[in-house]
């Protein structure tokens, strides 16, 4: 009969809907915060305290649903899954966003002519520094980059000059700067990605 909702068995509810429930609340509250952090350090004051807010609100319906049903301990077991899963889930969509700029510092043991022609090739700023280390001279080699092409130049490294000691570090804020033209290519979302190779 149409208009006419199904009753719920209480049971039913109180053991499969409300942990389910607090399960993906606390999936969406830890990502949130996971973004939030992230805005924070790149010092993104206005959407930080936005997603704050709904981080918080997430979070106390789910504590609620929790001091309502404390009987029952499947409930506890959602809260803590759905922090570990919101950790991961919240690292996923940072790595898919690749937002911010990040400092790459590379020094070779041989001569780094190749790779230092195919990144500047390739539309990065690059800096190169003599430098002599224990295994002889070598080149110390900056370069800011767009986080979402770090893999790119990894991938340099690894076939320009494979023994290369490299480290990659945030940079909260940058001033003026060499960047490659933006690729046409998937969503930061998406499964696949883009990677530009030199010829």
């Amino acid at each position: 009969m149409l208009g006419v909702v199904p009753d719920i068995d209480p049971e039913f509810f109180s053991l499969v809907v409300i942990p389910i429930f607090i399960f993906l609340a606390r999936i969406c509250d830890v990502t949130i915060g996971t973004m939030r952090i992230i805005f924070v350090s790149r010092g993104m004051k206005m959407v930080a305290p936005i997603l704050g807010f709904f981080e918080v609100f997430i979070w106390i319906v789910a504590v609620g649903q929790i001091v309502q049903n404390l009987t029952n301990p499947l409930n506890y077991f959602a809260y803590a899954a759905g922090f570990a899963t919101g950790n991961y889930v919240g690292m996923l969509v940072e790595e898919r966003l690749a937002m911010g700029l990040a400092l790459i510092r590379i020094i070779t043991q041989r001569d780094a002519t190749n790779l230092i022609d195919y990144l500047r090739a390739a539309g990065y700023g690059v800096t190169v520094l003599d430098a002599h280390g224990k295994q002889g001279p070598g080149k110390v080699i900056f370069s800011v980059v767009k986080r979402k092409n770090i893999r790119d130049v990894e991938n340099a490294i690894h076939e320009f000059n494979p023994k290369a000691f490299y480290s990659i570090e945030d940079v909260r804020r940058a001033a003026e700067g060499t960047f490659p033209a933006p690729v046409p290519g998937p969503t930061p979302f998406s499964f696949g990605r883009v990677i530009r190779r030199g010829k």
